[in-house]
């Protein structure tokens, strides 16, 4: 399989989800993943399951609106989403090792640190389920 192909159009979160907002600190783009870098005032970035650091690799949701660096951000930490993405029902869904991009879980690789987003509860649903394992696959 491939990353998902996200139509960030149709990227919305569900009546039970938890949002959280924050501030970009790079260009992200609805329905990609991010994290929260410590090291330049908690700015929300892209996520990277093979990033320099473990930092990199520790999902923090999943955005829900388009930004640019030092614009607001909000992002999804738990429960449903509507990702504008095909999904397998019953899947578990990761992230990829193309930064901000989201991958089942079957895609991980070798180098790759094992972050689980969610799993697909329809074919276009993923309820976020966050588990930054830190794991480095050999």
């Amino acid at each position: 399989m491939a990353d998902l192909t996200i139509t960030k159009a149709n990227v919305i979160k569900g009546a039970n989800s938890t949002v959280v907002n924050g501030i970009a600190g790079a260009t992200v783009t609805a329905g990609q993943a991010v994290y929260e870098d410590t090291t330049d005032s908690n700015k929300i970035k892209l996520a990277d399951a093979n990033g320099a650091t473990a930092l990199i690799a520790t999902c923090k949701g999943i955005a829900l609106n388009d930004a640019l660096a030092g614009q607001p951000i909000s992002y999804i930490v738990g429960n449903d989403l509507g990702l504008g993405a095909i999904l397998t029902i019953g899947t578990i869904y990761c992230l990829s090792a193309t930064a901000g991009a989201i991958c089942p879980a079957a895609d991980l690789a070798s180098g790759m640190r094992t972050t689980i987003i969610g799993v697909a509860t329809t074919t276009s649903n993923l309820r976020i389920a966050l588990n930054s394992s830190g794991a480095l696959i050999a």
